[in-house]
């Protein structure tokens, strides 16, 4: 499938694997004959994908799918084990100093514990202002100004610039991690269940909150989350993924109405909707399998009710099946 012209990232052939290293004692014990070796976590596996400018890119997946470790490489935070990322257009490796930097500060994180992502011991003041300080989007004697207008744009009061986040509720601390990244003025969020921390009705809040800013600002966002309602709500494409592998993805509309492989089906079986009362909702059939030792062929062939041999030995392609849809099944061989 084609770029678009418009695409603000692309990622290609990513994947990230974690490597756990033999200690001296598992050393000893291999040469002494002991079948114990290094294990590796297939957290990503040759997943491409691209999302266009002004997109809200919904990420979906059950826990350990690898949706935040993906989240954290197209940050920057880690680095891949192989494959690239694009942002606008250019590899971020093949990216001089200046551009590498622009683009650090373009594309910022949001992350799903607001306790943990805050310093305890900083001012909000600090926590918001230092990054725009030290990039010079502002000066010190500025700053309480800037924070104050970042913290009113997240619907929070520039009076609490001084306090800590000890200080604040759950819902007003993830605002804060909000407006932490928008102070560096980025183009393009991850947010990692950036909801999935708060109460129902802060959540509501919270995602009003990235819709208005999407239009305000005209940012770009991944949203990455295990929650479907969510992710229709919010998202112009949904991308599926599933023990490292992206298995579908389409347009949100088109997705929720029709799925195309097994485990979107069995996924969107679990959202109870007020079409389709007094049906018993069961979960995906069996457990993920574990990514340090990945079922061969098609990752989702032990679960799938429409299995068949060639889904045990040959992986299937990403491809795509209807224009603006791709999906990897087997099945739309037959």
């Amino acid at each position: 499938m084609m770029t678009p012209q418009n695409a603000m990232l692309e990622v290609n052939d990513l994947t990230k694997n974690f490597v756990k290293r033999l200690d001296m004692a598992g050393k000893i014990a291999q040469r002494l004959g002991s079948n114990i070796r290094e294990e590796t976590v297939h957290a990503v596996d040759g997943v491409s994908f691209t999302i266009e400018k002004g997109q809200v890119v919904g990420l979906v997946g059950e826990s350990g799918c690898g949706k935040s470790t993906l989240g954290r490489m197209i940050a920057g935070i880690l680095p891949p084990t192989a494959g690239g990322i694009s942002f606008k257009g250019v590899e971020f490796t093949a990216m001089t100093q200046e551009e590498g930097e622009a683009a650090a500060l373009a594309i910022q994180m949001i992350f799903q514990d607001p306790f943990a992502s805050l310093n305890p011991r900083m001012r909000v003041e600090d926590i918001i202002g230092e990054a725009p300080v030290i990039h010079g989007m502002t000066d010190l004697k500025e700053r309480s100004d800037y924070v104050g207008d970042m913290m009113e744009r997240v619907g929070l009061g520039r009076e609490y610039v001084r306090r800590y986040p000890h200080q604040f509720s759950g819902g007003q601390r993830q605002r804060i991690g909000i407006a932490r990244a928008l102070a560096v003025q980025p183009e393009f969020l991850v947010c990692d269940e950036a909801i999935a921390a708060l109460d129902v009705s802060i959540q509501a809040q919270v995602i009003n909150l990235f819709m208005d800013l999407r239009e305000d600002l005209d940012l770009t966002y991944l949203f990455i989350s295990h929650d479907l309602s969510v992710v229709e709500h919010i998202s112009d494409r949904v991308v599926i993924m599933y023990l490292g592998r992206i298995v579908e993805t389409a347009p949100t509309d088109e997705l929720f109405d029709k799925p195309n492989h097994p485990y979107t089906t069995a996924l969107l079986n679990e959202v109870p909707r007020l079409d389709q009362r007094g049906i018993e909702y069961e979960p995906v059939s069996g457990e993920i399998p574990s990514p340090l030792d990945p079922p061969s062929g098609c990752h989702f062939h032990p679960r799938c009710p429409h299995v068949t041999d060639r889904c045990t030995i040959e992986v299937p392609v990403l491809r795509e099946i209807a224009p603006g849809r791709l999906s990897a099944c087997h099945l739309n061989d037959q």
